[in-house]
């Protein structure tokens, strides 16, 4: 289960203000940004804009980017499916298409309930296990259609 603390503006200065000296301090601050709160709101781009002293575009541009980073917050439960070629080739793409299904969401949508969140990831490291997932950033691998309806069971019933 993801665990957050709502938006706050003053938490969040107060975690920017932490990397300011570091040199190419603005993925670390967004990492801790989203580690903190869940997701990285449109409010916190000029706050990281102005304690880093860069342009708003430069953190809009680094944030847009990058897949792993969230602009809205998660559902209690996030499901990164890995979508690198290991677990393509071991049925990674018909896991994909059934837990879509099964959750009623494309990649990057929660749930009307918030229950959970689905991202793909592209590589999780796990390639002798394909096919791979994280869920709440527990690795699990050889994982079957039966398998993650199981783990589907428990969090998004």
């Amino acid at each position: 289960m993801t665990n957050q603390t709502a938006w706050n503006a003053a938490l969040a200065e107060e975690i920017i203000a932490g990397y300011k000296d570091i040199q190419g301090a603005t993925l670390p601050v967004l990492h801790a940004l989203q580690d903190a709160f869940g997701y990285i709101p449109d409010e916190a781009i000029a706050l990281v804009a102005r304690g880093l002293n860069i342009s708003r575009a430069d953190v809009y541009g680094i944030l847009t980017f990058y897949h792993d980073f969230r602009r809205s917050p998660p559902g209690r439960h996030v499901l990164q499916l890995c979508r690198a070629e290991s677990c393509q080739a071991m049925g990674g793409d018909a896991l994909a298409d059934h837990v879509r299904e099964r959750l009623g969401l494309d990649w990057g949508e929660t749930r009307a309930d918030g229950s959970v969140t689905l991202l793909p990831v592209f590589c999780l490291g796990l390639c002798a296990c394909s096919p791979s997932a994280l869920l709440d950033g527990r690795p699990l691998g050889r994982l079957s259609q039966e398998r993650m309806d199981a783990l589907l069971d428990e969090v998004a019933p």
